[in-house]
């Protein structure tokens, strides 16, 4: 596009945004918030040689929703927000709307966000453009320097620029005034907050107050002003939408599928007794955290270690495990980097136990992931000691700790006013899995019905020792192709509150066990070498399904010699209807080992 363009679309966003302020007073008319005031104090009395921070891990998606909107009322000077995916429903509208009231009070406010599954409507993004001066927005890495990405352009984007369309900013992270943070998994979308009525994920953050924060500012600025972070007038849609309108509309207010949900977690932010109940109460003081973060050169320059940060770390915090390991992550597809670490920790003289939570064929939106990781799934068990535990779609822990973030207080509007929110499903599995509109991108069909949970949290506890909470997800992509963030807590109360999180999402309830089936040695001999060709693995008997712990007896590991006496074999996928997805899983197992890396 035309440097002339670009200066009268600047020029028009210049005469048309408001400066005008609903504040005058020096604090911005910020609210008074525990959380802020702790990360202020713990600021205070760091020293450079003992650091001091206050943390506070967001298990609960209400919880999570709050501290955001908690936070965001009062911030006092700046606010930065990094994203893969914003969508425009009550989630990310109600944050949006937020970081929007901050700004008309004086507060300088910036959002990054990936272009991929973000925003993705070129009148939303011109009203944006205009609708505050103390707003600005840019999107990273746009496909073609568009915010809209058609069908025909997604795919001329795979054929044309493979590597810089499959390169994509995964980060997350909510930075108020350069002294608190939230990093961890969720994006702005109904159900990274337990608000779709159908699918909803199991998610995790961390809220981070401290010197930590000086990373998590020079991390953002870095990715700010990046040549693949584009501002507003730079996008072709954009930039024609702003020069051929004769006066920018303004700033929609929001309208919400369920108002009475969001006005609830609205007083909740400035409640007092319920902020101390949930948030406060459960906030440890500590010393050293470390916020890690790739380098946007990541995705330009994938052999240079000084970009590769976060996964380094990672990488080196595995593999110097000494007792446990305890794993989360949605998707069990192991960079060959990890599977080196996991190989070398197996042979070991005392290899440590190694608990692996993930996510079931029923439980996915990645079905094609989900396969690649089936096909491996001998590999896990046997040569790295993996203990696996697959979630279940209707675990009873999830549903019942967020019956609360859930609860819809009336009926959604059968007709709303105004601009209608668009909805963008999408999932963060890169090129398969991600486009083609919301059908695509759910789970597969259950035999029960029912609303649902899927795992999305990213984790790892070593040693009960150290944690880390993050966006890696310790697969491939991870590794190569997105940028990740994250903190590391060396707290061992920190930890053993983590693991405890996730050995509770392998509970039977929870979780179904993967072990090896029964079977004869002809059938095993034939899977072994089935599974060993790269294409036409065919054999349906693999060396593990799944097992369900029977009826009044004690959860126990796969190595115990009383498992199967305890444990009944429930199939590979269970809980799965027969249905297009999992003749998909299949064939992908088959004939897709070769696409792992970009999945």
């Amino acid at each position: 596009m035309s440097p002339t363009r670009i200066r009268r679309a600047d020029a028009v966003v210049a005469a048309a945004t408001p400066h005008e302020l609903d504040c005058d007073r020096p604090d911005r008319c910020a609210i008074d918030s525990p959380l802020l005031d702790a990360a202020r104090q713990a600021m205070s009395d760091s020293t450079p040689e003992q650091p001091v921070h206050v943390v506070t891990l967001l298990n609960d998606s209400e919880a999570a929703m709050v501290a955001r909107l908690n936070l965001i009322r009062a911030a006092q000077h700046t606010i930065d927000v990094q994203t893969y995916i914003w969508d425009q429903d009550d989630a990310g509208q109600l944050v949006l709307n937020e970081l929007l009231r901050a700004a008309r009070r004086g507060v300088k406010v910036r959002i990054l966000a990936d272009q991929l599954f973000s925003f993705g409507d070129p009148v939303l993004l011109e009203r944006l453009a205009t609708a505050h001066a103390n707003l600005e927005v840019r999107l990273y890495n746009p496909t073609f320097d568009e915010a809209q990405t058609s069908v025909a352009e997604f795919t001329a984007g795979i054929v044309c620029c493979f590597m810089k369309f499959n390169q994509r900013m995964h980060n997350k992270l909510l930075l108020v005034d350069d002294t608190i943070g939230i990093t961890g998994g969720r994006n702005y979308q109904d159900r990274y907050f337990d608000w779709d009525d159908e699918f909803d994920y199991l998610d995790r953050d961390v809220m981070v107050g401290g010197p930590a924060a000086h990373a998590m500012a020079t991390s953002f600025e870095t990715f700010w002003n990046h040549k693949r972070s584009a501002p507003l007038t730079h996008l072709r849609d954009v930039n024609r939408h702003l020069l051929d309108s004769d006066d920018p509309p303004p700033w929609p207010a929001p309208h919400y599928a369920h108002p009475q949900r969001v006005a609830r977690v609205i007083e909740e932010a400035e409640d007092d007794d319920w902020l101390d109940d949930a948030l406060v109460s459960e906030t440890l003081r500590t010393g050293r955290v470390d916020y890690f973060s790739d380098l946007p050169s990541k995705t330009t320059q994938p052999d240079k270690r000084s970009a590769h940060e976060f996964t380094a770390h990672v990488m080196r915090m595995v593999g110097a495990a000494q007792h446990e390991v305890v794993l989360q992550t949605p998707y069990l597809v192991l960079s060959k980097p990890a599977q080196e670490i996991f190989s070398r920790l197996r042979q070991g003289e005392t290899p440590p136990r190694i608990i692996v939570s993930t996510n079931s064929l029923a439980s996915t939106d990645a079905f094609a992931v989900y396969a690649i990781s089936y096909k491996h799934r001998k590999r896990y068990l046997k040569e790295y000691g993996f203990e696996i535990y697959e979630m279940k779609p209707q675990a009873a822990g999830p549903a019942e700790d967020n019956a609360d973030a859930a609860a819809d207080e009336g009926p959604a509007p059968s007709a709303l006013a105004g601009t209608k929110a668009k909805n963008r499903i999408g999932n963060e599995r890169g090129l398969l899995g991600s486009r083609g509109g919301a059908r695509r991108n759910r789970p597969a069909p259950l035999t029960t019905a029912g609303r649902r949970f899927g795992l999305h949290a990213k984790s790892i506890v070593v040693d009960d020792d150290f944690a880390m909470v993050g966006s890696h997800n310790f697969d491939p992509r991870s590794d190569h192709y997105n940028t990740e963030a994250g903190v590391i807590v060396y707290d061992a109360r920190f930890a053993s509150e983590l693991r405890d999180s996730i050995l509770r999402d392998t509970q039977p309830e929870n979780a179904w066990v993967v072990a090896p089936r029964q079977q004869s040695s002809l059938s095993m001999a034939i899977g072994d070498f089935s599974a060993s060709l790269p294409i036409f693995d065919l054999w349906p008997y693999r060396y593990a399904t799944s097992y369900e712990l029977k009826a009044g007896c004690t959860p126990m590991r796969p190595s115990d010699p009383a498992f199967l006496s305890c444990y009944t074999p429930v199939g590979d996928f269970p809980n799965v209807a027969i249905s297009s997805k999992l003749i998909y899983t299949r064939l992908i197992t088959a004939f897709g080992a070769g696409v792992k890396g970009i999945l």
